[in-house]
């Protein structure tokens, strides 16, 4: 799958933001589909397929979950609890991208599971750039795990046991 297929969730509970993620996205010529939720709770909607995200070719399982931390419901730091308890989600990658810079809610988002934690520029060029690196690491250089738990380590379907 080339890796401008892969769905991107993002959580951004500001609309503005939001539309700015979006438009870094398109001038930095990612073509991925982007879906955003707007708050902790519709995270958890679109990866159980639930309420307005119940059709799954319509909302398929991201590749990459960019996450706010501040958001109503639940937020980031509940998101990231919950999904780690998951089975067939606890694997995905999950790209903090909040605001806040506090020492305490950097480390307690790694302690939670996040892969990453990145801090929004303040300019959209800058944003833009982020998006860019964000792309080609997490989606093109990095290899995603399977996110179906394979509790024996044997291969999965269609994978091979020699590296």
């Amino acid at each position: 799958m080339n890796a401008s297929e892969h769905t991107i969730l993002a959580a951004e509970d500001n609309p503005d933001e939001a539309l700015l993620l979006e438009r870094a996205c398109r001038k930095a010529n990612l073509h991925n589909p982007l879906h955003v939720a707007r708050d902790g709770q519709e995270v958890i909607d679109y990866l159980t397929h639930q309420g307005n995200f119940s059709d799954a070719t319509r909302y398929p399982l991201p590749a990459l979950l960019l996450l706010d931390l501040k958001m109503p419901r639940k937020n980031g730091f509940e998101v990231l609890e919950w999904l780690r308890q998951q089975p067939g989600l606890r694997r995905l990658i999950v790209v903090v991208l909040t605001s806040s810079n506090q020492v305490a809610d950097v480390s307690r988002a790694y302690d939670l599971g996040s892969n990453s934690y990145l801090v929004k520029p303040t300019g959209f060029e800058p944003l833009i750039e982020m998006m860019k690196d964000v792309h080609h690491y997490w989606l093109e250089l990095n290899e995603r795990p399977d996110l179906k738990d394979n509790p024996r380590g044997t291969p999965a379907s269609g994978q091979s046991a020699v590296a």
